[in-house]
C-alpha cells in the first residue's frame, strides 16, 4: 500500500503542474487577447473622440501637437457659429425627409419582393431571382447617366425626388437579404395560413412580416446610413441651397469657409451633428442588427 501511494503521489504532483501551467497559458492567453482588442478599440474610437473633442475647442488649440482630447476650456460656441454661417437647421430637415422617405420605400418594396421570391412559385421565379442578383454586380457609375436622363425627362431636377423615389423599386441587396430570413421561417406557418383562407398579403403582413422584423431592421439600418451618407446623389442632382442635404451642406460649407484654423472647429462641430443621429440608430438597434445578420444564412 505504502509503494502504491508512493507511485501515485509524483503522479498528482506532475498533473497538478500541469493543470496550473495550463491555467497561467489560458490567463496569458485572455490578457493577451484583450488587450490587443483593447488596443484596436481606441484607435478605432480615436477619430471620434479627436472629432468630439476639436469641435469644443477654441481657435487657438484646434490644432496643437500633441492633440489635447480634454477640451480646457470648453468652446460651445463653434455650434453656435455653424447655426449663424450656413442653415443647418434647413440641411438637417432636407435630410430628415429623404432619409426617412428612403427607409420606409426600401423595406416596403424590399419585404414585398423578397416574401415573393421565397414563398410564391411562379415559373420564372429562379430565372428572374437570378437577374435581380445580377444587377448587383453593376457597378454603380455604369447607371448614374442613364439615371440622369430619366430624372431630367421627369423634370426632377433640383427636387428631393430622385433621393428617394428609386428606394420605392426596391434593392437587389436588400431582397436577398430578406428572402434568406423568410425562408428559414417554417413552411407550416404558410400552409397552415393558406389552408385558413388568407391571401398572400395578409401572409405578408401578419406572419412573415413580424417574424422577420429583425432582418427588415438590419435593411432599416443600412438605407438608414446609406441615404443620411449620401453626399453623391445630391451633388448630382441638387443645385439651390435650399435643397441641399446635410452631407451637401457640409460639403459646400467647407469649400466656401474654407479649412484654416479658425474654421476647422465649425467643421468639426456640423460632423458631430450629422453623426449623433447614425450614432442612436446603431444604439438602439444594435440587437437586432445582429439577429438579422445571424438569422439570414439559416437557410438558403
Amino acid at each position: 500500500m505504502s509503494e502504491q501511494t508512493a507511485t501515485l503521489k509524483p503522479a498528482r504532483q506532475s498533473q497538478t503542474a500541469f493543470d496550473t501551467q495550463l491555467k497561467a497559458k489560458k490567463f496569458l492567453t485572455s490578457v493577451l487577447t484583450h488587450g490587443i482588442l483593447l488596443l484596436m478599440a481606441i484607435l478605432m474610437l480615436f477619430p471620434l473622440l479627436w472629432l468630439v473633442s476639436t469641435s469644443l475647442k477654441e481657435p487657438s488649440k484646434q490644432m496643437i501637437w500633441p492633440p489635447q482630447l480634454i477640451p480646457n476650456p470648453l468652446f460651445p460656441q463653434n455650434y453656435v457659429q455653424l447655426f449663424v454661417i450656413a442653415p443647418m437647421e434647413l440641411y438637417l430637415y432636407n435630410s430628415f425627409k429623404v432619409t426617412i422617405l428612403s427607409v420606409i420605400g426600401t423595406c416596403f418594396s424590399s419585404s414585398l419582393a423578397a416574401f415573393a421570391f421565397a414563398r410564391m412559385r411562379f415559373r420564372g421565379s429562379n430565372v428572374l431571382f437570378f437577374i435581380l442578383l445580377g444587377t448587383m454586380m453593376l457597378p454603380y457609375a455604369v447607371t448614374v447617366i442613364p439615371t440622369f436622363t430619366v430624372m431630367r425627362q421627369l423634370g426632377w431636377l433640383d427636387t428631393h425626388y430622385p433621393l428617394f423615389v428609386p428606394a420605392f423599386f426596391g434593392s437587389a441587396f436588400n431582397v436577398f437579404l430578406l428572402r434568406q430570413a423568410y425562408k428559414s421561417i417554417p413552411q407550416d406557418l404558410f400552409d397552415a395560413a393558406t389552408a385558413d383562407g388568407a391571401g398572400f398579403f395578409r401572409i405578408y403582413w401578419q406572419i412573415f412580416l413580424p417574424l422577420g422584423m429583425a432582418a427588415l431592421v438590419t435593411i432599416a439600418i443600412f438605407a438608414f446610413l446609406g441615404s443620411w451618407n449620401d453626399l453623391f446623389s445630391p451633388l448630382i442632382y441638387l443645385s439651390t441651397q435650399e435643397k441641399m442635404t446635410v452631407a451637401l451642406g457640409l460639403a459646400y460649407l467647407r469649400g466656401r469657409a474654407g479649412t484654416g484654423v479658425g474654421t476647422i472647429g465649425i467643421i468639426m462641430a456640423g460632423s458631430m451633428l450629422v453623426s449623433i443621429p447614425m450614432l442612436l440608430l446603431y444604439g438602439f438597434g444594435q440587437r437586432y442588427f445582429i439577429q438579422g445578420l445571424a438569422r439570414t444564412g439559416l437557410k438558403g
